[in-house]
């Protein structure tokens, strides 16, 4: 290997995912002052992929702006080569803050189920996933997460605030599960996995629901796992926790320390509001082992940040510091919202890579776009991350190998200066140099 691609987004230039040539590998023989170091033959976890959230919001925005812009921002997402390569989304089992409002698949009180209807989601999520695997020309894997059951179902007899679900619609509940997932199937569209519950440590003030760890782990033993299986789906995966990283540990101990509980597990999703405690995730795997991990939502809380370099800083950041920690995959939130950082049926405003201004059909692409690219466009599914060692505190660095042989290694400045840098592999040596607050993408072929 001889050759290095070097993909640069910085942000006092116009450089955004820019190809800024090549560099080459010379002997190293004798050089002390390497910063990075690969090792090739040090193998971690497989890489399932990257995507983002077919929310409502998303699906909604989208329908309010003239086709051909609609498919060049789906385009961006999920083209292989025009875009970033998305191969995965995360969809919500009824309603979620980022819908334009409350809303079940059913009547109420419909204990048998009768009257479940995913007709609302036809209207515009369903056609935006359609649209997304035709951009992608390949299959998207599926995540459903349940935000709240319906209200009739729950302690509080509402989907807002909390609240738990009451014992005697456990099974029920379990079975709208598979009631969804086999909806989407009848649809031509495969559900990958499911978690439990949307952040079941939070009550918010849109749709939520809480369990302990306790309650959970009996949920997921005697209700969802049997369900599924006896509604012949045992192949799709079921997901835990789906919360912060600052008491996953704590949180997945007790369902993943029972046997019978764990036996129905894939693995663990997990979000970065609170902390950036990346360790705590290498720790899950240092127990589980056999286990997996995986991110599910992250977003620039507080509205639209158009412009800012910080939010994209913060994506580079997690997913450098996750995919360090045996993360397997990384799934962003609202892949699209509007001017105000909505729709959300309660003002809960954040901010996306990609904003549209609905009055004037103006696209802003933010910073966290092209640091997502930075990964997503590059590590291909299939890849392994391989070793990687900094001595450099002015830098993070992941490195993968890609089924093709090829290596991809990204680096990361956070600092107000440009950062010189060299790095190893098998006794040669380049020499690079990374801008202030930038990233980049090296290809090693």
């Amino acid at each position: 290997m001889n050759s290095i691609s070097v993909i640069l987004t910085a942000r006092d230039t116009g450089d955004r995912l820019s190809l800024k040539g090549e560099k080459v590998f010379k002997s190293g023989i004798g050089r002390q002052d390497i910063d990075l170091e690969l090792y090739p033959d040090t193998r971690y976890q497989k890489i399932i992929g990257f995507g983002g959230a077919f929310t409502e919001a998303a699906a909604y925005t989208l329908s309010k702006i003239s086709s051909d812009k609609r498919l060049k921002i789906i385009e961006s997402y999920f083209d292989r080569d025009k875009g970033l390569g998305y191969n995965m989304g995360r969809v919500h089992i009824n309603s979620c803050d980022f819908a334009l409002e409350n809303y079940t698949y059913v009547e109420d009180g419909d204990r048998e189920l009768k009257t479940f209807d995913i007709s609302r989601e036809r209207q515009w999520v369903i056609p935006l996933i359609r649209d997304a695997i035709k951009a992608r020309g390949g299959e998207i894997k599926l995540l459903a997460s349940p935000w709240s059951p319906p209200a009739w179902m729950k302690s509080n007899e509402n989907m807002n605030y909390g609240g738990k679900l009451l014992p005697e619609y456990r099974d029920v509940w379990a079975k709208y599960y598979t009631k969804y997932i086999k909806a989407f199937q009848e649809e031509g569209l495969n559900i990958w996995g499911i978690t439990v519950q949307n952040e079941p440590a939070a009550v918010q003030t849109w749709d939520s629901c809480t369990y302990t760890a306790e309650e959970e782990r009996d949920f997921v033993k005697n209700h969802l796992g049997p369900v599924m299986h006896e509604e012949g789906l045992g192949d799709i995966n079921i997901l835990i926790w789906d919360h912060n990283r600052d008491i996953i540990v704590d949180r997945v101990k007790p369902i993943l320390d029972d046997l019978e509980a764990a036996k129905y597990v894939w693995g663990t999703a997990f979000h970065w509001y609170v902390s950036e405690d990346f360790d705590n995730v290498g720790q899950v795997h240092e127990m589980y082992p056999d286990k997996h991990l995986l991110f599910t939502e992250g977003c620039q809380e507080g509205g639209c940040q158009i412009g800012e370099w910080f939010t994209g800083e913060r994506y580079g950041r997690n997913i450098i510091g996750d995919l360090n920690n045996w993360t397997e995959g990384y799934l962003d939130w609202n892949m699209v919202l509007n001017e105000e950082g909505g729709p959300n049926h309660v003002g809960n405003y954040c901010d996306a890579p990609v904003i549209v201004d609905t009055n004037t059909e103006e696209i802003y692409y933010n910073s966290s776009y092209y640091y997502i690219g930075h990964f997503s466009k590059y590590i291909r599914p299939g890849a392994v991350r391989i070793g990687v060692s900094c001595t450099n505190d002015n830098l993070k660095a992941t490195s993968f190998l890609n089924s093709d042989g090829s290596i991809i290694l990204i680096v990361m400045n956070e600092t107000d200066n440009p950062t010189d840098f060299a790095v190893s592999l098998d006794n040669k040596v380049a020499d690079l140099t990374l801008p202030a607050h930038a990233i980049a993408t090296y290809i090693i072929t």
